[in-house]
Order: C-alpha cells, then structure tokens, then sequence
C-alpha cells in the first residue's frame, strides 16, 4: 500500500474511529485477572495513540511532500549506482556533444497537484544516478503557432527530506503559473523536478562526492541533457533556470554560480550560504567540501564573476542574511534581487514558499528578458543592497529597485 496513497490515508482514518470506539465500548466489560484486564486497557490506548500519530504524520506527509515512499521513510532508498571521479566540471571528460540521443519513457504522474505533469525513470549516464523526473509542458507547447519555437526551462528543486512533486502538490506551481503563462506575465517555462534524495538518511548537498554520489552532474548535466533529447527546449545558459526552496534553495544558489555555463539565473527561497545550514548534508562533512559547495565562497572567490541573476528571498536567521551576504560580494556581471519576508509572514513551510511562486517566476520572466515573449523588452531588475529590512517590508529602498512582497 502506497504511502501517499488514498487508500493507505483512509485506511488510517477507519482505524483511528476504531481507536477510539473500542475503549469506550469495551473499557468497563473486560474480564479476567486484573493483570490481563490492566494489559488490554494498555494496549487499546497505545493503539489509539499510534493510529492518531501515524494519520497526524500521513496527513502533514501528503500536505508537504516531504516522504514518497516507504523506502524514503524508513531510509531503504539509494539511487546511486556508481559515483565515479568526474573531476572539476563534473563531466568525468566526457564530450557531452557527442552522447547519443536517448528518447525517455513518460508516463502520467499521480498525487495532487499533478494534473498534466508527466513522470520518467532516467538513468544518468554521466552521473551514476538512476531516479525519477517530473515535466510539465505549458500551455503553448502544443499550439500550432509554437510547434517549432524551443521553450525555457527552470529546474525545480525540493527541500531536505523532500519530494519531487513538492512543487507541484504543495507549492501549487501549475496552478499558479499556468494562467500566468496564457496571459504572458509569465514565460511559458517547461517545468522539470528531478528527485533530490538520492541516498537515504542524508542531503546530498548537490554535491560531486567521489565513491558517494554525483548529485551536481545529476542535477547540471544528466537531467539537463535529458530534457533537451526528449523536449523542445532552449539550450543552457540562456535558455535555463533554477529554483529551490530550504535546502532546495541552497542548491539552486550553487548550481548557478558554479556552473554560469549551464544556467543563467536561480530562485531560492529560504537558502543557506554554507552546506552546513543542513545538519545531515554531505556537502559539510569536511572543511574542502564546505567551501567547495557554498556559494558565497565561489562568488567571492572567483576571477571572473558569472554573468548569472539570482533571486534570494528570506526571514531574519532564516535566509534573508545568507542572500545579503552574496549581494555583497556580488560583482558586475552577477547580480542579486533581495527580497526581505517579515517574520510575521509565517515559519520555515510550505505556507511561506507558496505565495512567493508567482513573485518569483514574476521577476525571472522578466530577467530573462521573456516578457509577453519578447526577447529584450524587460529591464534590469536592480538588487536591493544597502536596504533596511523596515524598508524592504515596507516595499521601499535605500536604492533602486523596489522588493516584491510575496
């Protein structure tokens, strides 16, 4: 029975109602010695008790995507079947050019949210990784007028634990940008969620770990590749984009700044600077590791600053310092959008990210110069360095440039 199965959720609420019919039925009628009567009362309490517990967790699971599957939950999963030496691009020297075209298998997702996305078992001949990848195709993929234009794309990413529909089941992002894309407020993007839990019981980081996992050339290469075989879409950078939420987030951040080649501009949403932000992330268990995959030490550092935009939104001690920490070190061409989120507008969750879809593809439409799908008709979206956090909330700044409010 599925985790996230309907069956499996409304088997849990027959034996909660069970779970408390029985001792209010049968509390006063067992009989017996007063050990067995003592035994049975215990047991029909840890019964209601683990009911309500397990349909508490089945019901916040569902609502936030966090767990797929059992193998998920209970840390059996490992989509990991080589993890070889790629070196420093990530690429192991292989001519990416050159790999044969392989045509993916898609089927129909299910689950909320998932009305038209489309699900695919991709094994990545690059990165050792074999695991799911949801599409979703806009509007206009299937117009005459379109049949021959080459769509953008953006690269959705999940939390720590997390699940690939998240963005679709729990951030609602069909339903909040499929209209936006008919009207051209927003760009008709192609939409792709590649699984991020790649091992059980740890983040990967979006990490290259020789002899552990290639979670960077995963999410840069492989899946990227991928989508431009089986789909009409744009070639990298300028044609691609990333978006994160918490660890998700973090990892949009890194994968365009290190990779400026493959992306042109990320989203993240409630993000950290360094791997160790997540506790169980792979990325921080060594100090070469750490500054390896931390943004912030990679625009600092480099020679020649990426010509990337990056989108960082968050709440005091909760991604809004990580975000003005690369603003300021942030050097032409990279630029950095700041958006300040009040600590009035709720905690670490869904119901924060949610409202912040639109604002966000909002403001990447608009990066990429993708307006009503005009090519080069958008300005320059300024970031909102040198603002106080009272200003930012208030929707005004010390320079130019004024912070959306989700």
């Amino acid at each position: 029975m599925s985790l996230t199965g309907t069956a499996f959720l409304y088997t849990l609420i027959v034996l909660s109602v069970v779970a408390v019919a029985l001792p209010l039925a049968l509390w006063s009628r067992i009989r017996g010695p007063r050990a067995l009567r003592a035994a049975a009362r215990l047991l029909m309490v840890l019964f209601a008790q683990g009911t309500a517990v397990a349909l508490v967790f089945v019901l916040v699971n569902n609502q936030n995507n966090l767990y797929d599957n059992w193998a998920d939950l209970i840390g059996t999963g490992n989509h990991v079947q080589q993890a070889a030496n790629l070196g420093a691009d990530g690429t192991g020297g292989i001519s990416l050019k050159r790999l044969p075209k392989v045509k993916q298998r898609f089927t129909n997702a299910s689950g909320p949210g998932m009305k038209g996305v489309r699900v695919t078992q991709l094994k990545g001949r690059v990165s050792g990784v074999n695991a799911e990848v949801y599409a979703w195709l806009p509007p206009q993929y299937t117009e005459p007028a379109y049949r021959h234009h080459k769509f953008p794309v953006v690269e959705l990413l999940s939390g720590y634990p997390g699940s690939a529909k998240a963005w679709f089941g729990s951030l609602h992002a069909v339903n909040q940008l499929a209209p936006l894309m008919r009207t051209g407020r927003v760009a008709p993007f192609i939409l792709i969620a590649p699984r991020m839990n790649l091992l059980a019981g740890v983040d990967t980081g979006c990490a290259n770990i020789t002899g552990t996992v290639n979670a960077d050339t995963w999410l840069s290469v492989d899946v990227p590749k991928m989508v431009t075989d089986n789909f009409r879409a744009q070639p990298g950078p300028t044609g691609w984009a990333v978006a994160g939420y918490s660890a998700g987030g973090h990892c949009a951040t890194k994968l365009a700044v290190a990779h400026p080649d493959r992306y042109m501009a990320a989203i993240s949403m409630s993000g950290y600077n360094d791997p160790i932000g997540e506790r169980n992330s792979l990325a921080s268990e060594t100090p070469a590791l750490r500054r390896a995959n931390n943004p912030y030490v990679l625009l600092r550092d480099a020679r020649t600053p990426p010509a990337i935009a990056l989108y960082e939104s968050g709440q005091p001690g909760d991604g809004y310092e990580a975000a003005m920490g690369l603003e300021q070190v942030a050097k032409a061409p990279t630029t950095v959008h700041v958006v300040y989120i009040p600590k009035s507008a709720g905690g670490h969750n869904m119901a924060l990210w949610r409202p912040q879809v639109v604002p966000s593809f909002v403001w990447l439409t608009e990066e990429m110069g993708l307006l009503h799908g005009r090519p080069g008709t958008t300005r320059h979206v300024r970031s909102t360095a040198g603002s106080t956090p009272a200003a930012l909330a208030s929707g005004t700044s010390s320079r130019a440039g004024a912070v959306r409010k989700p």
